[in-house]
Parts: C-alpha cells; structure tokens; sequence
C-alpha cells in the first residue's frame, strides 16, 4: 500500500511540474488580445489559462493528500518504546588544572619608540 501511494505520489509531482511549465506567464495574454497568435492556440482564442490552473490545483489537492497519508503511513511504522537499549554514559573524574595568576607587577612593558613631531605649519606659511 505504501509503494503504491508512493508512486501515484511521485506520478502527480510530475504531473504538477510539467503543468506549470505549460502555462502562460501573466505578461503573454497581452498578444493575444490584439489578435496576434490566436488562430495558433490549442485552446482558442481564450487560452488554456483557466483549465491549466483548475487542473494543477486538482492535482496540487491530490498531491498534498498523498503527501498527508505517506506521512501518517511513517508514523505508524516508526515507534519509540522502553525496549530500547540506549546506551549509558559512565562518570568519569576529570582532572581539575590550578593555574596560579601572575601578578600585575610581573608583566613586561614594552617600550615603543615614536619619531620625533615636525611642526610643517611654519614651512608652509613660508612657502605661500
């Protein structure tokens, strides 16, 4: 039973795909409303808009049912019992490291040291 829900599922997905990919996009009836390629239509002059869209939601209505049962169908067959035999994590003592802090007095200072300031505003007033 599960296969068979399976397949019809898996049947109405294509199905799904290859009616959206046959629709027209909002932008393509514009043509058609001044006469320009509807004598071409299998439809008529109308299109198919209308019987694309009623057919895909049929088809999008039975692919969420399928998709509803597989999920109850998974549920059934999936049980947590008490028969289980988890595994038990044993205790372990983990050594405790004492790390003793420096002192504030220990820590180098790094002597850094800085070019001497130019003062450029006098070499530029003169060169004005």
């Amino acid at each position: 039973m599960e296969n068979l829900i399976l397949l019809a599922h898996l049947i109405v997905a294509l199905i799904i795909i290859g009616l959206i990919l046959m629709q027209q996009g909002k932008g393509a009836e514009m043509g058609a409303s001044f006469g320009a390629g509807a004598s071409q239509t299998l439809f008529g002059a109308t299109g198919g808009g209308n019987f694309f869209a009623k057919l895909t939601a049929v088809f999008a209505f039975v692919f969420f049912v399928t998709s509803f049962s597989l999920a109850i169908i998974a549920k059934k067959q999936s049980t947590v019992g008490d028969d289980l035999d988890l595994p038990v994590l044993e205790e372990v003592d983990v050594p405790v490291l004492e790390v003793e802090s420096a002192p504030v007095d220990d820590v180098p200072v790094l002597e850094i040291e800085t070019a001497p300031v130019v003062d450029d505003t006098a070499a530029d007033s003169d060169s004005k």
